[in-house]
């Protein structure tokens, strides 16, 4: 599914902000150009923080959110000591919440959280980046650990693509288990190049915010971590 790299008439239409920008805007480009990869974290990237959280405090039983206290509680010390990593943790979260659960009001409830909740969590920089790049024509990539269930209806909004956390599903109920697992470090790159095909840009650009993030930015030409440019250390 990844973009053929093409030149493309560039158009300046904002999805984020509601502006529609014209020929005598700066994001306006009167020439062909090669389209670029963007690639975005979401979590404390596009936000300012965290929404993977508050999102299983309203989505969870509170029957459920008392037993992960008790059943998280080891696997939490074992993350806070680097023993192992956040994901494992999310992974076991979402097997205590979700299991055996009603897929579609788990998705409502992530419709309502992406349509209620997210619009206010934005970073104006984020939304000033995603403008930037949408009006360049550049193809936009949201590349999170975040749950489909609120993700997906966020980005589709806003017609990006996104690729995430994604719990699976069999019979209308939710197993507990997530597809492919959690899409943090290392398996964020390995899904990216399953669906793009990188040489065929000529600019990558990733942005991140934690050191789950690395693997992702170091794919990319340019390469910003907590809103600063950083070189192409490793």
């Amino acid at each position: 599914m990844g973009s053929r790299r093409e030149c493309t008439w560039i158009l300046a239409v904002s999805r984020f902000s509601g502006r529609v920008y014209g020929p005598a805007d700066t994001f306006f480009y009167n020439s062909l150009r090669y389209v670029d990869l963007a690639l975005f974290d979401f979590d404390g990237t596009i936000t300012f923080g965290d929404t993977w959280t508050p999102f299983m405090r309203i989505a969870v039983r509170p029957s459920r959110q008392l037993a992960g206290r008790i059943l998280l509680a080891p696997p939490y010390l074992a993350y806070k000591c680097g023993i192992v990593g956040v994901g494992r943790v999310r992974a076991l979260a979402a097997r205590i919440g979700f299991t055996g659960e009603d897929a579609s009001e788990v998705r409502e409830v992530g419709r309502q959280y992406a349509s209620q909740t997210l619009s206010g969590l934005i970073r104006p920089e984020a939304a000033e980046r995603l403008e930037w790049h949408a009006a360049r024509g550049d193809e936009i990539v949201v590349v999170s650990a975040s749950l489909d269930v609120y993700l997906g209806p966020w980005c589709s909004e806003r017609g990006l693509s996104y690729i995430c956390t994604t719990l699976e599903e069999r019979d209308g109920r939710l197993t507990g288990r997530c597809v492919d697992g959690d899409c943090s470090g290392d398996e964020k790159v390995r899904r990216i190049r399953a669906r793009y095909q990188l040489a065929q840009y000529d600019v990558i650009h990733a942005y991140g915010d934690t050191p789950d993030d690395r693997p992702m930015l170091r794919i990319a030409s340019r390469k910003y971590y907590g809103w600063k440019e950083i070189t192409n250390r490793r």
